[in-house]
């Protein structure tokens, strides 16, 4: 991954994990907590995310309605959120479904169809960081037949 395209993704991570810092590296008063560090998607597989010649970062707060969802879609830029409130279930093209809660940090899976759906009775907030391209759409929707689902 060029050098250009690291620190964008390291300035994105950075606002969503924040590091780890022990108490006397701050003054009384300010904790860091790290809320996620892996190596893998939200699916279990290891990111893999495309180079861009011209980064472009989108932040977002999404919110979904008690009973309503995202409907199938697909990402081409790397995706990472934070759940602010609620319960998030997704489920991905070949049956996987993954849940998350309030304080979950998502790494979210690149160029694989998976829809989103709130199956509580509060809102799902989150904060939503794409990283993305110029030119380059944060979401793309998907049409049913185009699904490979599991049986």
């Amino acid at each position: 991954m060029p050098a250009k395209n690291r620190m964008w993704l390291w300035a994105a991570v950075m606002l969503v994990i924040p590091f780890s810092a022990s108490a006397d590296d701050y003054d009384t008063g300010v904790q860091g907590k790290v809320i996620l560090q892996t190596d893998k998607m939200s699916n279990g597989e290891p990111i893999d995310y495309l180079d861009k010649d011209r980064p472009m970062v989108t932040v977002m707060t999404v919110e979904i309605s008690p009973g309503k969802g995202t409907g199938w879609h697909s990402h081409p830029m790397e995706v990472y959120a934070y759940v602010l409130s609620g319960r998030l279930t997704v489920e991905m093209e070949g049956g996987k479904t993954t849940e998350f809660k309030k304080g979950d940090a998502i790494i979210e899976v690149v160029n694989l169809k998976h829809k989103g759906f709130n199956k509580g009775k509060i809102p799902v907030k989150l904060v939503v960081f794409y990283l993305g391209g110029e030119g380059m759409p944060n979401v793309i929707k998907a049409e049913p037949s185009t699904l490979n689902l599991a049986p």
